[in-house]
């Protein structure tokens, strides 16, 4: 018996969740077109190519629209069950409130899954890949927004990057060089850099040609023009892969690696590692909101007001994905701990959920 009635509730929310989802990605989309319009036109980029674009980013907008989608989804379908009566047949037959969590809980492992997936595995190459598509479309480079260009510090290296092309090749590269004691060695200037691949092996490095390099000594400086210059760095194209995608739209490993570098380099990793939280703890809040859903379904489970609760799921929707991102800036600004900052909002929404069930319970 709970096997079939876990079937039928699941069919309800998913039926309802991809209604969501759907119309949600829809409007998204249109609003990203919307943003692209402004730039048709210029260097070449054309409508198709901005249409391009904007389905590139959808599995990142499924990734960060799904909770809210599963909640509106679930409000829904356990709302209209309520409205015909259907829960309370539910309950009256000995389906009590905690084996209902319980089968949403199952139910929602669907959605912790497919979040997982497309945050992980989906999301971060298509947005890396629209990225590339975008600056390529549009002939623009990574780092033409600064005007000194792309700084990065890597062990006792200070490097300058004028300009970081899609593919991720480097022009205009100038390598600063310190000692233990911060004294500068050398200038290194290069007209083109790029990062060779060994073979057999996971590990490579940058090769700069066409340098140019002033080497300082307590006595002399000695200027050389050497053909190329092999720098051996940690710093991979994945990793340079975060100046182009969001902290948020980024997989595990690869948050993972750039934190590893900023703290071997002694710089603040705090908005890497609340989106790295973020990830970690994004698969479980569909549950949440699955769990937020029913009080509301249990509320007046005879009187109408279906429109009524969908909008308020709407709202609770917005405030969460609002929150998510207030709470990441102030965790960032404030230098909270990461996991604080990446799960408050999922917690608050539980809190809500378990003081909603108690109140109705109550009843």
């Amino acid at each position: 018996m709970k096997r079939i009635l876990t079937g039928y509730l699941a069919r309800e929310i998913y039926g309802a969740t991809l209604l969501v989802l759907l119309a949600f990605l829809g409007l998204f989309a249109f609003f990203d077109f919307v943003n692209e319009l402004d730039n048709i036109g210029k260097n070449g980029y054309q409508t198709y190519q901005a249409l391009l674009y904007v389905a590139m980013i959808q599995p990142s907008r499924i990734y960060e629209l799904l909770p809210v989608a599963v909640l509106i989804g679930s409000l829904l379908a356990l709302t209209t069950l309520a409205r015909h009566s259907e829960i309370t047949v539910m309950r009256a037959s000995g389906l009590s409130t905690a084996k209902m969590i319980g089968m949403l809980c199952l139910i929602s492992l669907v959605p912790v899954v497919l979040i997982y997936v497309f945050g992980e595995y989906i999301a971060p190459p298509a947005e890396s890949a629209a990225q590339q598509w975008r600056l390529t479309a549009t002939n623009s480079t990574v780092s033409q927004q600064l005007r000194s260009g792309l700084w990065v510090k890597d062990g006792l290296r200070f490097i300058n990057v004028r300009t970081l092309r899609p593919d991720r090749s480097m022009e205009r590269v100038r390598v600063y060089e310190f000692d233990e004691k911060g004294i500068l060695k050398s200038i290194a200037d290069a007209a083109h850099g790029a990062y060779v691949q060994m073979e057999g092996g996971d590990k490579g490095h940058w090769e700069l040609t066409n340098v140019r390099q002033t080497d300082f000594s307590d006595n002399y400086i000695s200027l050389s023009t050497p053909e190329d210059l092999v720098w051996e760095s940690s710093l991979t194209p994945e990793v340079l892969s975060v100046l182009m995608v969001q902290p948020e739209r980024m997989s595990v490993t690869t948050l993972w690696a750039y934190i590893s570098h900023l703290r071997e380099n002694q710089q603040n990793a705090n908005r890497y590692e609340i989106a790295l939280w973020k990830k970690l703890v994004a698969p479980f809040v569909s549950m949440v909101m699955m769990i937020l859903a029913l009080p509301f379904a249990l509320t007046h489970e005879r009187s109408g007001g279906v429109s009524v609760k969908v909008f308020l799921g709407v709202i609770l929707g917005v405030t969460f994905y609002l929150l998510n991102g207030m709470f990441s800036n102030l965790g960032t600004i404030n230098s909270w701990p990461p996991p604080i900052a990446a799960a408050t909002p999922s917690l608050l929404f539980l809190a809500a959920a378990v003081a909603l069930m108690y109140m109705v319970n109550r009843r």
